[in-house]
């Protein structure tokens, strides 16, 4: 199939099937007038591409995966889930800054909103008072 084709069937765009095969993901035969031609297999291919890109992973990291897909063994397997564990830490670490940064933000919300509160209980009547709180 061509990879108009392919796009409509995996439900991606065509740019992102030519992505998926500049980064190595995906492989196509090219006919004699060069264009890109691919299996009903690579539907599920691209499927299972999007699911791995939608799980936060990177398209290196979905590189190191594939030889589950490719080549499947208990070996291939255990590396995988190794990987995926590595990703789901870095993840994790990452969720943890945000909720910091995040906690951070409410802190100096707070403290905005009772600054303000006290401005505007000392001028309750100043028609000039700044709407953050500053003078």
């Amino acid at each position: 199939m061509r990879i108009g084709e392919l796009a409509s069937r995996a439900g991606v765009s065509v740019r992102s099937v030519r992505y998926y095969e500049e980064q190595g993901l995906l492989t196509s035969t090219r006919s004699p007038s060069g264009q890109r031609h691919y299996t009903d297999s690579d539907v599920e291919r691209v499927a299972f591409i999007q699911r791995l890109y939608a799980a936060g992973l990177s398209s290196r990291t979905i590189i190191e995966l594939l030889p589950c897909v490719d080549a499947p063994s208990e070996q291939h397997s255990d590396l995988a889930l190794e990987r995926m564990a590595a990703e789901r830490r870095r993840l994790t670490a990452h969720i943890a800054d945000v909720t910091r940064t995040r906690d951070t933000l409410d802190r100096l919300m707070a403290t905005a909103r009772a600054h303000r509160d006290r401005q505007g209980d000392d001028h309750a009547h100043d028609d000039h008072a700044h709407p953050c709180g500053a003078q």
